[in-house]
């Protein structure tokens, strides 16, 4: 458990509030960009979400960082970028230093064309993921004449990133993000292949693995909570699972 200061924890307080908001992708991340930034003692922040069908960043938010280079970013360099597809594959807050030597960042282009033009010299990045699926990242950096993050640094994001992948996917579930339910509905249809899940079931095993509750599923489908259990029930018992949080482990795998 990381030790916080007190302005440290009242900052971590206001970001989990804003974390339990109902707000959209855009809004959720313009948010908390400003107050992640003050809590790490960094000074740049982008956040994208990842579009599986085409296989690049989009839906962009940053902070301190020219509009311009972000744009050749988005239609150069993430094709040529040595170090976000490995961060990328990490499921916990890892610092740029853990993957890319500095003398091979510094020596690259994408440090020297992209990342040095807006002042970015020291990164983590955490990558929200739901059924396999990554959803949404936080990229924050720091410029020349600051220290590098530490593990506690990391340790901090972590201890945030699972309430930042929870809201991400209930604002992406009520912008009817279309692919990430293409990939959902793949993955449960795959899954109950084997078990032969009614259709009522993978309504609601989709339901789950977009975080929504009881009460919310039982309103989106115009039925009662008492039926949403009992079909949770059934879902638990040809799942060979006993929590909604195996239950989404178990769909994730596939």
């Amino acid at each position: 458990m990381v030790s916080l200061s007190a302005r440290e924890s009242d900052l971590v307080f206001r970001i989990m509030g804003e974390l339990s908001a109902d707000h959209s992708c855009d809004v959720l991340r313009n948010t908390i960009g400003p107050m992640l930034l003050d809590l790490l003692n960094a000074q740049y922040f982008a956040s994208y979400v990842w579009s599986e069908g085409s296989g690049t960043f989009g839906n962009r938010v940053a902070l301190n960082m020219s509009d311009d280079n972000l744009k050749t970013y988005e239609t150069y360099y993430q094709f040529r970028d040595p170090i976000t597809p490995l961060l990328q594959r990490k499921r916990k807050t890892t610092a740029v230093a853990e993957i890319i030597s500095r003398r091979a960042l510094e020596r690259s282009e994408f440090f020297n064309d992209f990342l040095a033009r807006d002042g970015l010299h020291y990164g983590i990045n955490y990558y929200a993921y739901i059924a396999g699926q990554n959803i949404g990242d936080l990229r924050i950096w720091r410029g020349r004449g600051r220290a590098d993050f530490d593990r506690r640094d990391l340790e901090i994001v972590d201890a945030i990133g699972p309430a930042f992948t929870h809201a991400m996917r209930r604002a992406l579930s009520r912008e009817e993000n279309n692919e990430t339910r293409i990939s959902l509905t793949n993955a449960i249809e795959s899954e109950s292949e084997r078990v032969h899940l009614t259709e009522r079931e993978k309504e609601i095993a989709a339901a789950v693995m977009l975080g929504k509750t009881d009460q919310q599923i039982a309103s989106g489908l115009f039925i009662s909570v008492t039926t949403v259990r009992t079909h949770l029930k059934n879902l638990f018992r040809k799942l060979d699972v006993s929590s909604r949080a195996q239950l989404m482990r178990r769909i994730a795998l596939h």
